[in-house]
């Protein structure tokens, strides 16, 4: 059968390289074709669109490439009409997938969906509009479930995808000795992989090394954004690593992270953090009118209280950065409490499996499908 993938983000293709693994397992006939990136590319899809091209930020930055936005959207249908799948599957990238789905809903295609739209954070009314346009939708939080029970749609949780992320992660033991980081301890700094995030965020990060002389800053580079871009943030005992994050947070004693999917992996390797997010003035304030939920970190959504502190916007400057990173650096209990939360929330979200079962409910559906045609 044919499948056609769109994974907008570094996440998504993390976790759709995956997902295309898993349905190559259960149906050896599979040709996938895909948005995403080289991890989906390695294990076997074809890409059409990589997920560099197309990467914004805010709802400022969003509206403002519009043009070019909806420009992707007519060729990725195109692409979808040309390749005529069985099934379309969407990664998580809402403000695009959703579109898509409606629009191949109405064409007849199958649509599948991995790694929800965050719908329970703002406007949740789109909830309605999952559940017209995709016929199956395969949640990785467990509060998601009860969440679509409130409009009637019937989710499958599948487990967390980064738990395989995490799995299939081999630990170099000689990391800290091949990147000359073995005269400090570390302090991580993950400021995300947009290069919006990245402006917004690591100078900050930066600024605060002078009251942390025991320890050497190292920021995780991420290879869609340039070498040369990084460099201007480097000063003293900073240094910089590309690609290599799992090892960075493994040899961590804390982390500064931007919000996103890295505070939930930074919290599954067990490393104290703070949670960091800046953003427009406009997007901010309208993130401010429609977010839905108390927090905006995975970690503390996952667990439904404060497990890290989040720094948003205005409370995002030095002062108040360096005080809760002294936190959890030099005080013993803030870091046993955070590790000890971080425990509890590695039991609600279970265990590995999760694109592995995803691949399979798919490929057993479209069978399924197709027998009862028969």
């Amino acid at each position: 059968m044919k499948y056609f993938i769109i994974a907008g983000e570094r996440s998504g293709d993390l976790h759709g390289s995956n997902l295309v693994k898993a349905i190559k397992s259960s149906d050896n006939q599979a040709i996938i074709e895909a948005w995403g990136g080289d991890a989906m590319e390695a294990n076997g899809a074809i890409i059409r669109k990589h997920y560099r091209e197309l990467a914004f930020m805010g709802f400022f930055e969003v509206i403002k490439n519009l043009p070019k936005i909806f420009g992707f959207l007519n060729e990725c249908k195109n692409q979808i009409e040309a390749f005529k799948p069985d099934a379309v599957v969407l990664i998580d990238y809402a403000g695009f997938n959703m579109r898509i789905a409606k629009w191949a809903k109405h064409k007849g295609y199958k649509v599948f969906y991995y790694i929800s739209p965050k719908v329970w954070a703002w406007n949740q009314s789109r909830a309605l509009k999952l559940k017209t346009n995709v016929d199956k939708l395969y949640a990785i939080f467990p509060f998601e479930v009860d969440f679509f029970k409130k409009f009637d749609y019937q989710v499958e949780y599948v487990g967390n995808p980064l738990y395989d992320a995490i799995a299939n992660y081999k630990p170099n033991q000689n990391f800290c000795k091949e990147n000359n980081l073995e005269h400090k301890k570390i302090i991580a700094l993950l400021p995300g992989s947009r290069k919006q995030e990245v402006e917004n965020m690591l100078e900050l990060m930066v600024s605060i090394k002078p009251q942390f002389p025991d320890f050497q800053f190292v920021i995780a580079g991420v290879d869609n954004l340039e070498k040369e871009f990084y460099e201007k943030f480097l000063k003293k005992d900073t240094s910089l690593i590309f690609n290599q994050t799992y090892d960075l947070l493994t040899h961590s004693t804390a982390a500064l992270v931007t919000s996103g999917t890295a505070t939930l992996e930074t919290a599954l390797f067990e490393i104290p953090q703070v949670v960091c997010y800046k953003t427009s003035k406009i997007s901010y304030l309208i993130g401010k009118l429609v977010i839905k939920v108390p927090f905006i970190s995975l970690v503390n959504l996952v667990a439904q209280k404060e497990v890290v502190k989040e720094l948003i916007q205005d409370e995002l400057n030095s002062q108040n950065l360096a005080t809760e990173l002294k936190k959890i650096t030099l005080n013993p209990e803030s870091r046993e409490k955070q590790i000890k939360d971080y425990h509890k929330i590695k039991s609600i979200l279970g265990s590995t499996g999760a694109s592995e079962k995803t691949g399979r409910r798919i490929v057993e559906f479209l069978k399924n499908l197709k027998s009862n045609e028969n």
